[in-house]
C-alpha cells in the first residue's frame, strides 16, 4: 500500500446555488466526502494505491460511500460499520467559490466511533504513507483509535502525514484544538496547514517564519497552502514558495484535499527521507499538487471534481 488514509468518510450535501449563506440556500445535494476519504480517491485516481480506514454507518449513505471507494479502487479493509450511529452529514453553503459555512450533523456520527481494536494492523504495517486530519482527534474513541495507528506505522517506518484542516465547529474553542494539534506534530513528518491555520498554531503569520515554528515540534516537513496562489514548503535545509495555477474555479471545496493527494503521491515515490529531498525534488512535488488542486476547483463537490493522472499530465504540458 502507498498510502492509507484515516479519519473521515461521510456525505457531504452541497448548496444548490453558490452565493447564499447556509439558511438561503433553497437546496442540497448529496455527495460522497470528508477529507481523509477524499485524499485517498484522489491519490487511487492518480494511480497509487491507498487504502481508507474509518467508520460510517450501517446504513443505506454507509453502504453507499463504501460502493464509491470500491468503484474508485480505494482498498476498504479498514472500513467498519457501526449499527447504533448513523453515517455523519456535512451541510454545505458557499457565500462565493472561495470560502464555505460547515454544519455536521453528528451526535455522534459514525466517524467518531472508530476503537484501537478495529483497526486492520497488518495493512498499517505494510503502508508507505499514513494520512489523517484533526477531525480525528477531537473525541474518542477515534482519538485513541488515530493515536495507536500513527503508533503501529511509524513503527514499520511509514512516512505520517497530518492536515491540520481545522473546522471551528467541530471545537470547544480554539485554544483547544491548537493545543490538541500541538502535541501531536511530534508524532508526525509532514504537517499540512493554510494561512489561517499558521496564524492559529503560531501567531505568525509570515510563512517561513510560522512554518520553521511548527518544525521546532517535530515534523521534518511543513507545508502550506495559499490557495490559487500557490504553495510554500519549510523543511530543516530548503524553503520555497511555489506558484499556483490561474483557472475558472467553480468549487473550491476539496482542494486542499486534493491538493495533499498530488504531493503524497509524488513523496511516496522518491527514495530519500522527506527531510533530505533536494529542493527542485519538493517544488516538483508542490507543482505537481498544485494542479491537481487547480483541476479540482473546476467542478463542483469534491469526488467527483478530482483529476485522474492523465489530466494532471496534459494540465502540466499546457502549463
Amino acid at each position: 500500500m502507498d498510502i492509507l488514509c484515516l479519519g473521515e468518510l461521510l456525505i457531504d450535501m452541497f448548496p444548490a446555488e453558490i452565493g447564499r449563506s447556509m439558511t438561503e440556500v433553497s437546496a442540497f445535494h448529496p455527495k460522497p466526502g470528508g477529507a481523509p476519504a477524499n485524499v485517498a480517491v484522489a491519490a487511487a485516481r492518480l494511480g497509487a494505491r491507498s487504502g481508507f480506514i474509518g467508520k460510517v454507518g450501517e446504513d443505506i449513505f454507509g453502504r453507499f460511500l463504501e460502493s464509491v471507494l470500491i468503484h474508485e479502487g480505494v482498498d476498504t479493509q479498514g472500513m467498519r460499520f457501526d449499527t447504533q450511529a448513523r453515517t455523519t452529514l456535512v451541510f454545505i453553503a458557499m457565500p462565493d467559490v472561495h470560502s464555505a459555512e460547515f454544519v455536521f450533523y453528528r451526535n455522534p456520527g459514525a466517524d467518531m466511533l472508530l476503537r484501537p481494536d478495529e483497526l486492520p494492523v497488518a495493512s498499517l504495517q505494510l503502508t508507505r504513507c499514513l494520512h489523517f486530519g484533526s477531525l480525528s482527534l477531537i473525541d474518542e474513541p477515534i482519538r485513541g483509535a488515530t493515536l495507536r495507528a500513527i503508533e503501529i506505522a511509524r513503527a514499520a517506518g511509514a512516512l505520517i502525514s497530518f492536515d491540520v484542516n481545522y473546522r471551528p465547529a467541530l471545537w470547544s474553542n480554539q485554544e483547544a484544538a491548537r493545543q490538541r494539534v500541538l502535541e501531536t506534530l511530534p508524532l508526525v513528518d509532514l504537517v499540512k496547514v493554510n494561512q489561517t491555520e499558521l496564524k492559529l498554531l503560531t501567531s505568525f503569520e509570515q510563512m517561513e517564519q510560522g512554518s520553521f515554528e511548527l518544525l521546532s515540534h517535530g515534523p521534518r516537513l511543513c507545508v502550506v497552502t495559499l490557495g490559487a496562489e500557490g504553495s510554500f514548503f519549510q523543511s530543516g535545509k530548503h524553503n520555497a514558495f511555489i506558484p499556483g495555477f490561474a483557472v475558472e474555479t467553480v468549487d473550491a471545496t476539496g482542494c486542499g484535499d486534493a491538493f495533499v493527494a498530488g504531493m503524497l503521491t509524488q513523496l511516496v515515490r522518491s527514495s530519500h527521507p522527506i527531510d533530505e529531498l533536494p529542493a527542485d525534488d519538493l517544488g516538483k512535488a508542490l507543482r505537481y499538487a498544485n494542479a491537481v488542486g487547480a483541476l479540482t476547483a473546476l467542478a463542483q463537490g469534491v469526488i467527483p471534481a478530482l483529476p485522474h493522472a492523465g489530466q494532471v499530465a496534459e494540465f502540466l504540458q499546457k502549463h
